[in-house]
């Protein structure tokens, strides 16, 4: 009977789906992949750029920065491209040339390409290396093409190092390769590269002699050319695996191996974890770099903890997965994890401590291999020059060498012998061994282990010499005493080991309930919030508690600012610099400053308060120690920053329910308003009526009189269709149904058609029109919205003014122009100037007829087109609208020359 088909995880399907889909809409990463310099890696990232634009008609790519290295062919390769300017950024009276990050990300290509990948910025730009230059493109949406070799390589700078006896100094974190989307290798045989080297293609002539005694020598280059083909071997591994668990391909394929690093405060574990990243990317695995927080063992000191922070931060930015374990043995721990998740290979150290702490305390190396099975050890001895951790360290945070310590326990001793030797004298007590024990465990709670083991010592002693036969001596009269003494010392011994461990649980239940504790009052404290305020005044204050920092929640205004919603302490403030990292980490989405990758040197740690995909703050943290945050820190501060990501979003949420309420009261304040106008349609309706029925019904009337009366029928019936057209054209801005029908138009030719319409209006007014030579001649808007838009501006000039001149003036301004209307006539009232563009707001002159909707439908057509419109008072009297719009980007190249 056949085994039934397993059937398949939902959650692994769902997780698939997604990855699939975000792997779909992020942007693309391609690296071309050398292994050493002059193999041609930027040749063949110019070819296939210019391959995109020639024969896949992609227009769209920019060079950001290309290194020639004054090569005629690959110089000659740019040629059509479009090349980004870039920085200059002056640095001890040098110039410096650097990858324009803000112009890139202002511009925003489809694809761009930026060489050198591994290339350290120079000082003051905002990131310190170029790698997290691609990072922030790549979070942008822009595709990009680079190019590394295999010695800038993190996890093989040390190998590389041995070969060459080259240390380099530039290198990017194997999580770059892995974000990777497309690897190319370029490669080209060792003996054509050194034909390279002398035909001066690679360097300059002196520096080629240079490069071909040390670095490029046939053996490093075979060297260096192994290494990058098993690191592409391991790429091409990594998407044969992708394509199984797609296909769920799941038989007649070999399995993969697994390996685990065990990582402690020691020295020589930076050495462990780079062996074990060499020997994963060499067997094409993934591997774990595991910590065991071990009761038994109490605990470390900080200098040690630096140490393992240190290094758990090192195996992270190598590519390992970090796991903190936590039992009663660290040998079995790992063991029990290790068979768990099928790991194949465990990296161990060698012991470096004496025999008789191994004796006394049991071998973790003994331990894991007894226990290991079928698991396989691959055991690595640091560096004999290593320091060596501290062991007085090791004792739950208590100084156990402290003297105090001490001689309390030889106090406690006396104590006991002295109380004991009491009650045999009064009560005749017969086993006051039993508060020896009672010692120990007291010695055990308060005073740690290396008191407690002195404790159980002098115990055996003070009850031999005081109460063991003959009296006052250590001699033993009865050879079973020697089995009490015995059996005294061990349990004291597990007492103090016992008690040790439970002290040790105790601290780590303490530590756990405390952040519970934080995180509970968090909950319930955002549970009653009902704002922005309050949410973010209970997430700074708890914050500031947990992490004992100055904590400070910041939202970004509409106009750009950073806005301070709490902070804790009240008078805390954060520096510009301070100001500026977090502003990266709410406009990125990712954790900078202190103890990060982005900005590190900064005193202030910014985490982003991000509830799906949208960041609505950002918390920063200014720590009273200027330490970085250790790894079990960093996982409360993120499920803390999640729940408060979460009320936030919930009190963001009910203030747009509350804003929805508004505009539901507004709109039916505007239904009777809008009822108001009918009349306002009912009086141009009358009379038209009644001059038309006047025309109809006496044939009688002169022609001056009929002529007048036309012309009131035409003025009103305009009027009328003025009314008429600004609801519809409201109607349809409000509703969004405003669809831009954009063209290159003159600019000169919509001002000339909205002054016609005025013809007879301003035949008696002074107007003056103003075009400023640097106006292009074209523009990219909608002429009909935009004529519509001057017309209004007009007509609410000469309605408001009733005397004075109206200027019209249209000025440059970067990629946009600025139209401007103005008039001398009695300005706006404050209150009338700050609600200027309401719908339904008036001014203040009584004989102005109309509903308001004039300027509301100025606004709406500048906000449709990415514009922006304003009013001011002018001097001396009269008011001044100016209408910011945008030019348009890539004119047709048929486009008239500005005008003289």
């Amino acid at each position: 009977m056949s085994e039934p088909v397993p059937r398949p995880d939902p959650d692994a399907l769902l997780r698939r789906v997604q990855d699939e889909e975000a792997r779909e809409r992020r942007a693309k990463l391609k690296i071309f992949f050398g292994f050493a310099p002059g193999v041609g890696k930027t040749y063949r990232m110019l070819q296939v750029a210019r391959d995109l634009v020639i024969e896949q008609k992609v227009a769209d790519v920019v060079v950001g920065v290309v290194e020639t290295h004054k090569r005629f062919d690959t110089g000659a390769l740019l040629l059509g491209l479009e090349l980004l300017p870039r920085s200059r950024i002056d640095y001890r009276g040098k110039l410096l040339e650097e990858l324009d990050l803000d112009g890139a990300l202002a511009r925003k290509p489809r694809l761009l390409i930026v060489d050198e990948l591994a290339h350290t910025n120079a000082p003051g730009s905002r990131h310190a290396k170029r790698w997290q230059d691609v990072l922030e493109l790549l979070d942008a949406g822009i595709d990009v093409f680079t190019t590394v070799n295999v010695q800038h390589v993190e996890s093989l700078n040390d190998v590389v190092a041995q070969i060459t006896g080259v240390q380099v100094r530039e290198t990017i974190p194997d999580s770059i390769l892995e974000r990777a989307d497309e690897i190319e290798l370029v490669d080209i045989a060792p003996e054509e590269l050194l034909a390279r080297l002398r035909e001066g293609k690679v360097y300059l002539p002196e520096q080629a002699r240079r490069a071909a005694d040390h670095f490029f020598r046939r053996g490093n280059l075979l060297a260096l050319r192994e290494l990058a083909l098993r690191r592409m071997a391991q790429h091409v591994d990594e998407d044969v695996r992708e394509f199984r668990e797609q296909h769920g391909v799941s038989a007649t394929w070999p399995t993969g191996e697994r390996i685990l690093v065990c990582v402690g405060p020691a020295p020589s574990s930076a050495r462990l974890i780079r062996t074990a990243a060499r020997l994963a990317a060499g067997l094409r695995a993934p591997w774990v770099a595991a910590y065991v927080d071990a009761a038994a063992l109490g605990g470390i000191g900080e200098p040690d903890r630096e140490r393992l922070e240190a290094h758990l931060r090192l195996a992270e930015s190598l590519g390992a997965a970090v796991i903190r374990l936590s039992g009663t043995r660290t040998s079995q721990a790992l063991l029990a994890y290790a068979r768990k998740e099928n790991v194949t290979r465990i990296v161990i150290g060698k012991p470096t401590h004496s025999r008789l702490r191994d004796r006394l305390r049991g071998s973790l190396l003994d331990d894991v291999v007894r226990g290991s099975g079928d698991i396989e050890l691959v055991v690595i001895s640091g560096d004999p020059q290593e320091a060596r951790p501290d062991p007085r360290a090791e004792d739950g945070g208590h100084a156990s060498f402290a003297p105090t310590d001490w001689l309390a326990a030889v106090g406690l001793v006396a104590a006991t012998s002295a109380l004991a030797a009491l009650l045999r004298r009064i009560a005749q007590v017969p086993d006051v061994e039993m508060l020896y024990l009672l010692a120990v465990m007291i010695a055990s709670l308060r005073l740690g282990r290396g008191p407690s083991l002195l404790t159980a010592g002098l115990s055996v002693a003070a009850y031999d010499f005081f109460f063991v036969p003959p009296f006052l001596t250590f001699r033993v009269s009865d050879i079973s005493y020697l089995m009490t003494f015995a059996m005294m010392f061990i349990v004291s011994f597990l007492l103090s080991e016992f008690m040790t461990r439970i002290r040790r649980q105790e601290q780590d239940a303490l530590a756990r309930e405390e952040r519970t504790a934080a995180l509970y009052a968090l909950s319930s404290e955002l549970g009653a919030a009902v704002d922005l305020t309050t949410v973010g005044e209970a997430t700074a204050r708890l914050a500031a508690r947990s992490f004992e920092a100055s904590a400070f929640v910041l939202r970004a205004e509409a106009d750009g600012a950073l806005r301070a919603l709490a902070s804790h302490p009240r008078e805390a403030t954060l520096e510009r610099n301070e100001q500026a990292v977090a502003r990266w980490a709410l406009e990125h989405g990712r954790p900078a400053g202190l103890g990060t990758d982005t900005l590190p040197g900064s005193r202030a740690l910014a985490v982003p308060l991000r509830a799906g995909a949208e960041a609505y703050a950002v918390l920063a943290l200014l720590p009273r120690s200027p330490r970085p945050l250790r790894s079990e820190q960093r996982g409360f501060l993120d499920a803390f920053c999640r729940q408060a990501a979460l009320a936030l979003e919930r009190a963001r949420l009910a203030e747009e329910a509350r804003a929805a309420a508004v505009h539901a009261r507004t709109e039916e304040m505007r239904s009777s308003l809008l009822s108001a106008v009918s009349h306002d349609l009912r009086t141009p309706l009358a009379v038209i009526t009644g001059a038309a029925t006047s025309l109809r019904d006496d044939r009688a009337l002169a022609s001056d009189s009929r002529r007048d009366l036309v012309e009131t029928v035409c003025e009103e019936a305009e009027r009328l269709e003025r009314l008429v057209a600004n609801l519809l054209d409201m109607t349809r801005l409000d509703s969004g149904r405003v669809a831009l029908k954009r063209e290159w138009v003159p600019l000169e030719e919509i001002v000339g058609s909205a002054l016609t319409r005025f013809d007879k209006a301003l035949a008696s007014r002074e107007l003056g029109v103003d075009i400023a030579k640097d106006v292009p001649a074209l523009v990219f808007v909608d002429p009909i919205l935009i004529e519509q838009l001057l017309v209004n501006l007009l007509e609410n000039a000469i309605k408001y003014a009733a005397e004075g001149p109206i200027e019209v003036e249209v000025r440059a301004a970067g990629s946009s122009f600025e139209l401007s209307v103005a008039d001398r006539g009695p300005g706006l009232p404050p209150e009338i100037q700050a609600r200027a563009f309401e719908k339904f707001v008036r001014g203040p002159t009584a004989t102005a007829r109309g509903v308001g909707l004039g300027l509301a439908i100025c606004r709406g057509v500048a906000e449709v087109h990415g514009g922006s419109i304003a009013v001011e008072n002018r001097a001396g009297g009269g008011a001044c609208f100016r209408v910011r719009l945008p030019i348009g980007e890539g004119p047709p190249s048929a486009a008239a020359p500005p005008l003289p």
